[in-house]
């Protein structure tokens, strides 16, 4: 049970305990308002604490940032390599990958914008973590994207890369409408997908047909980003 805000942080609690309780309000913070705009004094402010005890745990705003990307990196990361699996890509790679996603994400949703925050100040070392989460992630997709349009008969390297684009937008457009809706669980977005990927399957022009390539690719590939 989440300790009441009214006792977080006052004397007596575990320092472990409040260190997590920080930590939890910040991931809050900056994945919903970014790290420009997150204010240390709110997320004090939440866990019952003052800026200087903050300051006193985690250093800097952008040591506190890198102390919840962390985690989130690894989460995701964790995610979508298992879920990716070592057996090659198939057509069900994408919703194994995008279940991952949502599964670790539950609970904490916002933490997928911690990742991918376009206000981390350049050339510090919580955007050079975060960029290294992202590039690993785009590796997978990268590779998974190539291997399914291979399948297909695709060898081009500009339809891979552009389906990488596709997806990493689609990903980042799906958890941020997860957000707006909690009452939707992993399992429930994961079958919303497969509803959508076969509504957009069955739009695909056949073979020779219109300006379609009939490959049925347009969501096979393998991890996301945003």
């Amino acid at each position: 049970m989440a300790t009441p805000r009214s006792k977080a942080g006052t004397k007596g609690v575990p320092r472990r305990d409040r260190q997590q309780q920080i930590l939890a309000a910040a991931t809050r913070e900056f994945g919903t308002r970014g790290y420009a705009a997150a204010s240390l004094a709110a997320i004090a402010a939440q866990v019952g604490v003052t800026k200087t005890l903050l300051h006193q745990y985690f250093g800097t705003k952008e040591a506190l940032y890198t102390a919840c990307l962390t985690p989130v990196g690894e989460r995701l990361l964790g995610a979508v390599t298992t879920a990716m699996g070592s057996g090659g890509t198939t057509g069900e790679t994408p919703l194994r990958v995008l279940n991952g996603i949502f599964t670790a994400l539950e609970g904490q949703r916002e933490a997928w914008f911690v990742l991918y925050d376009t206000t981390l100040p350049p050339g510090g070392g919580a955007a050079a973590r975060a960029a290294e989460y992202r590039a690993e992630i785009d590796r997978l997709a990268a590779g998974g994207t190539a291997d399914l349009l291979r399948r297909s008969g695709s060898a081009d390297p500009l339809d891979a890369d552009a389906l990488t684009y596709v997806w990493r937008d689609m990903v980042a457009t799906l958890v941020r409408w997860w957000t707006k809706h909690p009452e939707q669980s992993p399992e429930a977005m994961t079958q919303r997908c497969a509803r959508l990927f076969a509504a957009a399957a069955a739009l695909t022009p056949a073979p020779g047909t219109g300006t379609g390539t009939g490959t049925g690719t347009a969501t096979g590939i393998g991890a996301g980003t945003g």
